[in-house]
């Protein structure tokens, strides 16, 4: 029977390549990174479309730096505009942009059908499910 460590260090194996498939994907089919395309997610889900950086940042467990330089490679693409919160002149939000959100719903179809690919493909549907049902 494999160890605690043996399974751990099997399924890290397989979410690297899972991602890696996924990130191959996103960058060839639309010019995203990983990155990119969850950040676009999380502002569509977001009340207006909208979240301050450090918000966006903990979500994608990324440092405040890295979402800076994703931030403005979102804005140089128009996926994103930056806006000063109203309440505190020092809090900056990311907006999603028309196409931003144009973006993403092009980018979902094959993220969705990469991800269901590549589970399928490393025997994951189980483990997913039970995650699934813990998370709930």
């Amino acid at each position: 029977m494999a160890s605690y460590a043996q399974s751990w260090l099997g399924l890290v194996r397989v979410i690297h390549q899972v991602e890696a498939e996924l990130a191959r994907v996103m960058q060839s089919a639309h010019g995203l990174g990983l990155s990119e395309y969850r950040a676009l997610a999380a502002l569509a889900k977001a009340p207006d479309s909208e979240l301050r950086m450090q918000d966006l940042a903990t979500h994608l467990q990324l440092n405040q730096s890295s979402v800076s330089r994703m931030v403005e490679r979102l804005e140089r693409a128009e996926l994103s505009v930056r806006d000063v919160c109203p309440d505190d002149k020092r809090g900056v939000y990311t907006v999603l942009t028309q196409k931003g959100r144009a973006c993403l719903a092009a980018a979902e179809v094959d993220y969705e059908k990469t991800l269901e690919a590549a589970m399928k493909a490393h025997g994951c549907q189980a483990w997913l499910s039970v995650a699934m049902a813990h998370a709930q």
